[in-house]
């Protein structure tokens, strides 16, 4: 397990001299108490609006509001409740956009963790503004990515934005955030493996070739950076600094590559079924990092089922017999997420990826043809399911889908629309072209909740 500090040597501070955005990085404890200088370094302008939440004010705000005066910046802050939990949505970072159209003099600086750093950074996109972000919570992989994934019109989308010119990131603070938080950036940082799993398909199947640069920075490390995550639960400030730095070197790594492949996949499908549509459990919304949690369990139960199947004797001609057209497919996607929006932007999603005759033989073809190695990679590098459930208990992040307030058939319902939402290929699009995707749901929900579902019947 290598020590922190060297990863940020080593794997970080690289990093930032390789980012065009980002300028500065600052990870250590103590580190609120130098926003003042930080800002000073990276802008010339006179006033600093900082926009928060309720938590992630009460966390580091008064802080990094005396830091700023102590460097000669007039404060101004912007903060929204906390409860309920602001929502990941464009309309959502309005009034942080409004304040930054109507004052070109005023610096933008994020106190806070997922949410409101996603909709700091949009809000400054949108203004043509660079910003700070001082992260509060060791809770996602957002913080140093060029991306900002937000509800447009109730469909989760990654916009395209720019990362920030600095962060800093207060290890004293992020070890005293709620262990819930720290949890669902344990299982962010968790939803990586299948995420590789499903890049290493793509690779293979010559859709979406691995980035050698995005690649070894998240994957030839995540293990090492999952590992003790009961020191995650305690709040040790070595255990959350090492988590805090693989979440940093993924928000690196998709800004390298230009998306969120190195990040996202099946299992970022699942969770983001849940976030548009607003799902919540025990009165409160749940979180993005709870959602990923359960959907890399599920993804990586599905990865369990598959690399025992000898797709080598995949028979082609039947397979594509049974294929649906996409006429087919559009009718599914209307039937698997009723709301009609959704489903529409999902369409689109559906059509791009969506494989004539010829190339769908020539993609079975293929796989039938580097299946051997494809099962090879795949079992080497991924961790098995329940290794993962136990790792996730550890760190106070759920596992299965009834711990967050999802039946067993909002979970298959889930598995079956999840697909469709985006046209990145992952582990879901390899079954449907296989005409297996109801073979492996039958044999997984079983083994991701207490409950008999009909996909079991």
């Amino acid at each position: 397990m290598a020590n922190w500090q060297s990863q940020l040597d080593q794997l970080i501070r690289p990093a930032v001299r390789q980012s065009e955005a980002t300028d500065e990085l600052l990870i250590a404890p103590g580190a609120t108490r130098q926003t003042g200088a930080v800002a000073r370094r990276v802008t010339d302008k006179p006033r600093a609006l900082i926009m928060a939440d309720d938590a992630g004010f009460g966390a580091a705000g008064d802080a990094v509001v005396a830091s700023l005066a102590d460097a000669g910046f007039q404060t101004e802050t912007l903060v929204l409740p906390s409860d309920p939990l602001p929502k990941a949505a464009v309309t959502t970072a309005e009034p942080f956009r409004a304040r930054l159209a109507e004052d070109n003099e005023l610096f933008p600086v994020s106190v806070g963790s997922g949410v409101i750093n996603d909709l700091v950074k949009y809000a400054a996109f949108q203004t043509n503004q660079r910003y700070l972000t001082v992260a509060t919570a060791a809770s996602m992989d957002g913080y140093t990515s060029a991306g900002a994934p937000l509800a447009k019109e109730g469909f989760k989308v990654t916009i395209p934005t720019r990362a920030p010119i600095a962060m800093i990131a207060d290890l004293d603070v992020l070890a005293t955030a709620p262990a819930e938080m720290t949890g669902w950036g344990y299982a962010d940082l968790s939803g990586k493996m299948p995420a590789g799993g499903d890049w290493i398909i793509a690779d293979a199947l010559n859709i979406e070739a691995i980035d050698d640069n995005a690649w070894p920075l998240v994957q030839n490390h995540l293990r090492g950076w999952l590992a003790g995550p009961a020191g995650i639960l305690k709040g040790d400030i070595d255990a959350v600094a090492r988590l805090f730095i693989g979440l940093t070197a993924v928000g690196f790594a998709m800004e390298f590559h230009g998306s969120s492949r190195p990040a996202s996949g099946a299992d970022h499908q699942i969770a983001h079924m849940w976030e548009m549509e607003d799902h919540s459990h025990n009165g409160r919304k749940v979180s993005h990092g709870a959602a990923v949690a359960v959907g890399c369990v599920a993804a990586l139960s599905v990865y369990d089922w598959l690399i025992k199947q000898d797709l080598t004797q995949l028979d082609v001609d039947a397979t594509l017999a049974t294929a649906p057209d996409i006429d087919a497919r559009l009718r599914t996607v209307r039937k698997d997420i009723p709301d009609p929006y959704v489903a529409a932007k999902s369409e689109q999603e559906v059509r791009a990826k969506h494989l004539g005759r010829v190339d769908h033989r020539a993609r079975l073809e293929l796989l039938v043809s580097v299946w051997p190695d494809i099962r090879s990679r795949l079992c080497s590098h991924l961790l098995r399911a329940e290794d993962m459930i136990g790792m996730l208990r550890e760190a106070n992040a759920p596992a299965f889908a009834h711990q967050i307030g999802v039946s067993p058939d909002h979970l298959l319902r889930t598995l079956r629309a999840a697909p469709h939402i985006r046209r990145r290929y992952t582990v879901f699009d390899l079954l449907h072209e296989t005409g297996l995707t109801e073979q492996a749901l039958k044999h997984v929900m079983p083994l991701l909740g207490p409950k008999r579902t009909e996909a079991t019947e």
